[in-house]
């Protein structure tokens, strides 16, 4: 080639001329690039993929980080020349989800491509995003063998208490214990480096000191090492210096395709008796269950394990991310929807890195597969995430829309997990009660009361039931109601197995939710479970007190009826974008501005004088979150629901569904619905506005926030009496809104 040529092709200005480049390790396998040309926002496209490397698609994730570096330089369109026997670009294309038009001059295939966002191609990028990370954390929890790096000969070390667990566990493939002086580990050859081991090493544990792990990291990648679990400490939780190491580490590892568990982590674990995988610190692993478990605590996973073994609960697989500098909730999300060992998900989260990709993910997977999470309101120093922006009340709002079950504490973890795994979903609130002690009946059916169940009349057997007692007692009762719980506190010792046979029989044949105090015991006790290769579907959950069982079912029938409410579609409206981004550009930066301009483009009205009749008074707002983007809020006016706080939220854009879910999320709605001497007001009307708002909010991220307020909410329609915005640059990507990110 000539200078000219060598210099267009190795020069780009990151504006006209833009170029991206894969590469493994110090390798580069693929590139692509855009040229702009005439008229100014269309832009030539071309890309290279390595012969080995082809069919992967490498190209696919480089041109949608490509597309949305072109519509940031304000190009619209691409255009590619193909000559008509490359299928493979052609397909490319056109299943990445772009509108394409092709014609044919001078044996070559000129493709125009439209940049703007379709449905398809947000489709292609999910599917694509979710294989890939699903497939990352399959490797990382289906090893054929393990390396412990740092396994030295000291009692209670790190390393050893690693590689002793592994071992305890009968992991069914090579461990190879690394120490760079001895010659045996726990009577199991060692190993002076991972390069020195004979065979391959999918998975390494690394338990060196926080200095020497760098070291570690390059000389798995050189060895091929598919992923990492980096127990040592040391790292973001300790300073800056240590924030600098772990960013280093996540750095080499990306550029070597090692996807990261930790550092500062408990380790990772799989029950699966093909693999019996138990590569933690923890020596009591529970035996093989229906749940998947995250926990970002490293030093609270110990304690988690233990209670989970305790109620005999049993997990598929578990993972610890510690500082979570790479693998995170969010990938477990995408590996677990389909894991066929996984019915259940359990997280307990410190932070979210990608908090509206988490909301994303857990509205599409909760309609398979229960997310039962505790939140802590803090974050712990050294995690790759922040503090959300937002107050914990929003935030357990919008978990609620993404079907997500948030809990209190750990104890209602479980609570809720042991039920969800076991027993099937409830119909509806309809509880009945049976049980041999009148006292605590009576406190069942005033939890149920209090958590807006509905409960039937307690059936009390007297204290000397036995199994055919409590066996025709839940089968009179199990056709009128949608669940049961049984209460078996006998006063002198019986026989209880025949009870617990008794109520796995009657449950199973219904086909409904029976959950139990059974004894005082809590978990699940060895005469109410199914056996099996662990605890069976229809084996029974007991708990220490009624109250407890009431609470967890109360969670679940929610979670049943979100289940069973119509996904929904955002509606279609007639809309004028172009003249909003007009209103929006000609506003000055930072500043707050009369919104009716703005408004008037989404079709709502904002006038000065309110209309006749009786009207309820409302407020509207809008806010863009740095984490979760832009939030529709809602609630009334009067100043006891401002004291109260009483205000509900939503993600935008909002479905239907969302709207009407959001009216009615706040404790003043019946307000509106005829309800205490008001008159029933336009609903529906209300509904269209927060659509309407909501779409603005999604489409206009330069609103950082909006008011309206007050919205007057009458028989005959809505009337908007004033409404205000704030205007401001947007800055850096927006949430979970352009090409995939890990986290």
């Amino acid at each position: 080639m000539s200078d000219r040529e060598i210099a267009w092709f190795t020069n780009v200005d990151h504006n006209d001329r833009v170029a991206l480049i894969a590469t493994i390790g110090t390798e580069m396998v693929a590139v692509v690039r855009y040229d702009r040309v005439q008229p100014p926002d269309h832009a030539e496209v071309a890309f290279l993929v390595e012969d080995a490397h082809q069919g992967r698609g490498v190209a696919a994730v480089l041109m949608e980080h490509l597309r949305a570096a072109a519509r940031e330089r304000g190009i619209r369109t691409f255009i590619a020349d193909v000559l008509p026997a490359n299928h493979r670009m052609n397909m490319l294309f056109r299943q990445a989800g772009y509108t394409a038009r092709s014609t044919f001059a001078d044996g070559v295939v000129r493709l125009t491509l439209d940049l703007a966002t379709t449905e398809t191609a947000v489709e292609v990028t999910s599917a694509r995003e979710h294989r890939a990370e699903a497939r990352s954390i399959q490797r990382l929890l289906t090893p054929e063998s393990v390396a412990v790096i740092g396994a030295s000969r000291e009692p209670g070390g790190i390393g050893q208490t690693v590689l002793r667990n592994l071992l305890a566990a009968d992991f069914t493939g090579p461990v190879y214990p690394v120490h760079r002086e001895v010659r045996a580990v726990a009577g199991v050859r060692a190993y002076r480096s991972v390069s020195a081991i004979d065979g391959d090493v999918d998975l390494a544990i690394v338990a060196v000191p926080a200095e020497s792990v760098l070291g570690v990291v390059e000389e798995c990648a050189r060895k091929g090492v598919k992923g990492l679990v980096v127990v040592s400490s040391g790292f973001g939780e300790t300073g800056e210096e240590g924030a600098e190491r772990q960013q280093e580490l996540v750095r080499i590892s990306r550029l070597y395709g090692m996807r990261v568990v930790g550092p500062n982590c408990l380790g990772i674990a799989n029950t699966d008796p093909g693999i019996r995988l138990n590569a933690t610190l923890a020596a009591t692993l529970p035996g093989r269950g229906r749940v998947g478990f995250f926990s970002q605590s490293g030093a609270l996973g110990t304690a988690l394990l233990q209670r989970v073994a305790q109620r005999g609960m049993g997990i598929s697989t578990f993972v610890s991310a510690g500082n979570r500098a790479d693998v995170s909730g969010n990938d477990l999300l995408q590996y677990w929807e389909e894991d066929p060992a996984t019915e259940v998900i359990l997280l307990y989260l410190e932070s979210l890195g990608n908090p509206r990709k988490f909301a994303r993910l857990a509205r599409r997977i909760s309609r398979t597969k229960p997310i039962v999470v505790v939140k802590s309101q803090r974050v712990p120093s050294g995690h790759a995430a922040s503090a959300l922006g937002l107050p914990d009340t929003v935030v357990s709002s919008l978990f609620a829309q993404a079907g997500v079950i948030r809990v209190d504490d750990l104890t209602q973890l479980f609570d809720v997990g042991q039920l969800l795994a076991y027993q099937p979903l409830p119909e509806g609130p309809r509880v009945g009660i049976v049980g041999n002690s009148d006292a605590l009946a009576l406190l069942a059916a005033d939890a149920c009361l209090a958590a807006g169940l509905e409960p039937g009349t307690p059936v009390n057997l007297g204290a000397r039931a036995g199994a055919e007692e409590f066996g025709k007692a839940l089968a009179g009762v199990l056709p009128g109601v949608d669940a049961v719980v049984a209460i078996y506190m006998p006063p002198i010792p019986g026989r209880a197995d025949l009870v617990a046979a008794e109520l796995i029989k009657v449950a199973r044949e219904s086909g409904k939710p029976v959950l139990a105090t059974f004894q005082g015991e809590w978990g699940l006790p060895a005469e109410l479970r199914v056996p099996g290769e662990g605890p069976e579907r229809g084996s029974i959950p007991s708990y220490s007190a009624p109250e407890e069982a009431v609470r967890a079912l109360a969670h679940v029938v929610r979670h049943a009826r979100w289940r069973t409410a119509p996904a929904g579609t955002i509606p279609e409206i007639s809309l004028d974008r172009a003249e909003a981004h007009r209103v929006i550009d000609a506003a000055p930066a930072d500043t707050e501005i009369d919104a009716t301009a703005l408004l008037a483009c989404y079709g709502i009205e904002v006038v000065t004088e309110p209309s006749a009749g009786p009207a309820v008074p409302t407020m509207v707002g809008v806010v863009q979150d740095r984490d979760f983007g832009a939030v529709v809020s809602f609630g009334l006016a009067d100043v006891a629901a401002r004291l109260l706080g009483d205000h509900a939220y939503r993600l935008a854009p909002l479905t239907g569904e969302d709207a009407a879910g959001l009216v009615r999320a706040v404790r003043t709605a019946p307000l509106l619905f005829g309800e205490y001497g008001y008159p029933p007001v336009a609903v529906p009307a209300l509904e269209d506005l927060l659509v309407r708002v909501g779409l603005l909010a999604d489409a206009l991220p330069e609103v950082a926030r909006l008011d309206l307020d007050q919205v007057l909410v009458g028989e005959g329609g809505v009337t908007v009496l004033g409404a205000r915005a704030v205007i401001r640059p947007v800055v850096g990507p927006r949430p979970d809104g352009g090409p995939r990110r890990l986290g």
